[in-house]
């Protein structure tokens, strides 16, 4: 008799998101996109920055699950 192994399972990956205020930690699937990521968090796209390693990203960039990302909420005052 043959000895059946179940499938191999890959963990998912995910992005890991750090939100500056409020401070933050979380790791969401992807890939998306910057705008969908802002929209899921329940985040104004103008009131934040999105930030991946040393770079700007633009709401219509695509975040990899292997991503780390951070999120900064925009400062103005006068």
């Amino acid at each position: 008799m043959q000895t059946q192994h179940p499938p191999s399972y890959d963990a998912p990956e995910y992005m890991k998101v750090h939100l500056t205020h409020p401070p933050k930690d979380l790791d969401i699937p992807g890939p998306t996109l910057v705008r969908q990521l802002l929209q899921q968090l329940e985040l104004t796209p103008e009131a934040y920055l999105v930030i991946r390693g040393d770079d700007l990203v633009t709401e219509d960039e695509v975040l990899n699950d292997s991503d780390s990302i951070e999120i900064r909420s925009v400062i103005s005052g006068g």
